[in-house]
């Protein structure tokens, strides 16, 4: 008889993934909403190491998955939310969110990564003045939400117990797919990690290109992300919307996975890696559902391009990026050994 666990709140219910077989290949870690592991671990930490107190208020800047992972955890721990959210932050999750306890605050509609994320961290700011009790979850900066991914780095292992492994995701903050190859590395795992990136986006150094459609929310940053450890990561992909899109609607039309354009992005990496490295295991992460992108991507189905036109632009420097995909060997190399030399402007200061 198969045995049934009874939760205590719905984020312990929807953090765990659901793995799907995508084809002989690859394994999709599909989620309803990936952060939810990272939010839960650092409010755990904090309240247990007395950093905040039930009923305090926790405020952070999201386009979206994480402002739901972090209402879900402050409604699990009794603490409430302030999200200072990008335009990405739709009706149906901001309803969500209002009714969950937190209140919700979007920055004015931007397509410039740069301009979205500072407006942001600006308003934090502001608001921080004036209530110097908020604690600021920064999950752009603190290594604390690298806690979380730990159980997920578990469940890898537990899905694929042994033989090398090739981890794909959005970088973002660097706190998933990072901390997940991490754990998995430092229990004796060989896992290479690929990394993916939109353009414009300066953490790996790519400032300087633009996409001519959209951003993909939550995978890049226009602003310095301290908990981004560079030296993880192997390889890097830089995917642009079209691409992305393309590879997202293919994803739901062959298997049935709905999940975002960072999914998407993610799926199309991990196809081409597995064509270059097929010795490995490959495991992409589908941080969330498609649900915030059925009007700006999927409603646009009909141009999705054949996976088999795509090819990513092999480079062996920053200054050779080019829209719509390239790929480039990282080979955990830290920021300053690539970026200083190629791109001074775009090297973070610490």
């Amino acid at each position: 008889m198969t045995s049934v666990r009874l939760h205590d709140h719905l984020a312990e219910a929807i953090k765990d993934p659901d793995p799907i077989r995508v084809g002989d290949a690859l394994i999709c870690l599909r989620f309803e909403t990936m952060k939810v592991y990272s939010a839960l671990g650092a409010v755990r930490h904090l309240l247990e190491t007395g950093v905040v107190r039930p009923g305090d208020t926790l405020i952070d800047s999201s386009s979206g998955i994480y402002a739901h992972a972090l209402a879900l955890a402050c409604h699990r721990y009794g603490m409430k939310c302030h999200i200072v959210g990008s335009t990405t932050v739709d009706k149906t999750l901001k309803i969500q969110l209002e009714i969950l306890g937190a209140s919700v605050e979007q920055v004015p509609s931007s397509n410039n990564l740069q301009l979205d994320q500072n407006l942001r961290v600006r308003r934090i700011g502001e608001i921080l003045r004036d209530n110097p009790t908020y604690h600021w979850m920064q999950q752009y900066h603190d290594d604390i939400h690298y806690l979380g991914y730990g159980a997920v780095a578990d469940q890898v292992a537990e899905l694929v117990p042994e033989g090398p492994l090739c981890l794909v995701g959005g970088v973002g903050t660097g706190a998933s797919t990072g901390a997940i190859a991490e754990y998995l590395r430092n229990r004796g795992r060989d896992v290479n990690l690929i990394g993916v990136q939109p353009f414009g986006s300066i953490t790996f150094g790519a400032g300087h290109t633009r996409d001519p459609e959209m951003i993909i929310a939550g995978i890049g940053s226009s602003i310095e992300f301290r908990n981004v450890r560079h030296e993880l990561y192997d390889r890097l992909h830089w995917v642009s919307f079209d691409y992305a899109m393309s590879a997202a609607v293919d994803l739901l039309r062959t298997s049935g996975v709905f999940a975002g354009l960072s999914a998407g992005a993610a799926y199309l990496t991990a196809l081409w890696e597995h064509t270059c490295d097929s010795s490995r295991t490959h495991v992409f992460l589908a941080a969330d559902t498609g649900t915030r992108y059925v009007e700006s991507a999927f409603s646009r189905h009909a141009e999705a391009l054949p996976m088999a036109s795509m090819r990513p632009r092999e480079i062996a420097s920053l200054d050779e990026l080019a829209v719509p995909w390239s790929a480039m060997s990282w080979d955990r190399r830290e920021p300053a050994q690539t970026l200083r030399e190629e791109f001074p402007s775009a090297t973070p200061s610490h």
